[in-house]
């Protein structure tokens, strides 16, 4: 089992920057990939950004965040971030962390956390 914990959202303004953690803890050894979805009201959950844990850190980015956020992982805190920059009112929505044992697929979820971009 994998216990995701998320921080970092709040309200913010316009082209300002915010950063997100997710602090993981449990069964994180092994390959597995993690990532940050996102979900506004009326609209379908979506990827935001993940990383695959393997030889290389690969990562992959939808193209609405594309140059503006950037996802790491710490190893040494076993936390995740999604670093977002010029923010824009289009990015307010539940933030959610994820994290998938590729081997095994299954799935675990962050509680989400709220961020707000006001205009």
């Amino acid at each position: 089992q994998v216990q995701l914990m998320e921080s970092g959202g709040g309200l913010v303004q316009a082209g300002k920057s915010l950063k997100l953690s997710c602090a993981a803890s449990g069964n994180v050894a092994g390959l597995w990939r993690m990532g940050w979805y996102r979900q506004a009201p009326g609209k379908e959950r979506e990827l935001v950004a993940n990383i695959m844990f393997g030889i290389d850190r690969r990562t992959n980015y939808a193209d609405s965040v594309k140059g503006r956020f950037t996802i790491s992982w710490d190893n040494a805190v076993n936390t995740l971030f999604l670093q977002m920059n010029s923010l824009k009112p289009e990015d307010t929505a539940v933030y959610y962390c994820n994290f998938v044992h590729t081997l095994s697929t299954m799935t675990y979820w962050g509680q989400g956390t709220q961020v707000t971009v006001s205009a």
